[in-house]
């Protein structure tokens, strides 16, 4: 399992980040070759193998986190703005938190959604006409393969819950994993879009929770290079008074 404290992903350092993007680049030119194949192989099998995979490619809408994340963030705040100060520092900590989990999966999925409609890579669904190497930027939805929008949602999402609770995550990810593979299987993307936008997404999630960390929002950037969770001391406090006026 993954060490979700070091500043970077699958033990990158300044000084190996040019091997690394090379070695990205290589696998997916090799990834390239298997592509329709793939997608043409495990869109022909039988529906019942794929009904599944029809419902759990949803998992990858960003709806699910971006619409409660920010009416959380929203209610947050004006609950902060009131006068009364024992609710202050936990609304704080509402808000940061619900502000990090919108900003680590929105952002990398904005920037797919950035991607696509540059690239223009046809889907799938135009393999008979156009091949699997067709592209036509700023085109409609059919030429915005290339990354995978739901791919990098799903990813991102299991990141950004993983940095706060290591425990979750290896429940969280194989769902992510499930949701990529689902959205070649119902004919959306081909393998190397789902690749893509996995890394899209793990990256992304790091870089916002660095950028927390460099701010001591949430997390801490200790001297030993890894950043940590600080956790949400004021919130729980909060939530243990409440329960235990509740229990009286």
């Amino acid at each position: 399992m993954l060490n979700l404290t070091r500043r970077w992903p699958f033990g990158l350092t300044h000084k190996s980040w040019p091997d690394a993007a090379v070695a990205v680049v290589l696998a997916l030119f090799v990834l390239l070759f298997l592509d329709a194949w793939i997608s043409q192989s495990v869109q022909a099998w039988p529906d019942v193998w794929r009904a599944p995979f029809a419902f759990i490619t949803d998992f990858g809408l960003s709806d699910w986190v971006l619409i409660p994340t920010l009416l959380v963030f929203v209610l947050a705040f004006a609950v902060a703005r009131l006068p009364v100060r024992r609710y202050r520092a936990a609304m704080h900590e509402m808000g940061l938190l619900a502000a990090f989990i919108f900003i680590g999966v929105g952002l990398p999925g904005l920037v797919s959604n950035l991607a696509k409609r540059v690239i223009g890579r046809a889907r799938p669904d135009h393999f008979q006409d156009f091949g699997a190497f067709h592209f036509q930027p700023y085109s409609d939805w059919s030429f915005q393969s290339f990354p995978s929008g739901h791919s990098t949602t799903a990813m991102a999402t299991a990141f950004v819950l993983g940095f706060m609770s290591p425990r979750w995550f290896r429940l969280i990810l194989p769902i992510a994993l499930m949701t990529g593979l689902s959205r070649v299987v119902v004919g959306m993307h081909y393998p190397t879009d789902v690749v893509a936008g996995f890394l899209l997404g793990i990256f992304g999630a790091y870089g916002v929770r660095n950028g927390f960390a460099s701010r001591r929002w949430l997390f801490t950037a200790r001297s030993d290079g890894s950043v940590r969770f600080r956790g949400l001391p004021h919130l729980r406090r909060l939530l243990k008074r409440r329960a235990y006026r509740a229990a009286a």
